[in-house]
C-alpha cells in the first residue's frame, strides 16, 4: 500500500493540528480549510473509501462529527450551521484515499465568503483555531 498521509497523521509521523481523538477516530484541521475551523475526521483504521468503511466505524465517524459541529457552534468560531461532507471516489473530488468526514462551519450570509474560501483555502491561525476547538471539545467531554 502507498503511504497514506492520514495514516501517517494517525501514527503521529506527520504533523497535524489535532482537535479531537477517541479510540477509533482522529480529528484535525484541514490544512487548506474552506472556512476557519474546517475539520477532517478520519477512522484510525484505514478504509480507502465508503465501500471499505465498516458501518460501525461510519457511525463513530458521524458521532464525532456531531461533537465537532457542536464545538464549532458553541466556541468562538460561532458557527450558525455546519456542513458534513464525504467525498467518495475521484469523481466526487476525493483526493486523499482514506475515508474521511469534512465538518465545515457555516455562518448566515456566508455564501460569498464560502465561495472565496473554496478558492483560497487558508486559515492564517491554524494553531489558534485548533486551541479554540480543543478547549470546547474538552468542556463537552467533561459534561458527559
Amino acid at each position: 500500500m502507498n503511504e497514506c498521509i492520514f495514516c501517517a497523521i494517525v501514527a503521529r509521523t506527520s504533523p497535524a493540528h489535532v482537535v479531537y481523538e477517541d479510540a477509533d477516530i482522529l480529528g484535525f484541521l484541514d490544512i487548506r480549510p474552506v472556512r476557519p475551523g474546517h475539520t477532517l475526521l478520519v477512522p484510525k483504521r484505514h478504509a480507502a473509501d465508503l465501500s471499505e468503511l465498516e458501518p460501525e466505524q461510519g457511525a463513530k465517524l458521524f458521532r464525532a462529527g456531531q461533537l465537532v459541529a457542536a464545538a464549532q457552534r458553541a466556541s468562538a468560531i460561532a458557527a450558525d450551521g455546519v456542513n458534513l461532507l464525504v467525498n467518495d471516489g475521484r469523481a466526487a473530488f476525493q483526493t486523499v484515499f482514506h475515508s474521511h468526514l469534512h465538518v465545515v462551519p457555516r455562518h448566515y450570509g456566508d455564501k460569498l465568503t464560502l465561495a472565496k474560501g473554496l478558492l483560497t483555502r487558508r486559515d492564517n491561525d491554524l494553531p489558534g483555531t485548533a486551541a479554540i476547538l480543543r478547549a470546547q471539545l474538552k468542556d463537552h467531554a467533561a459534561d458527559e
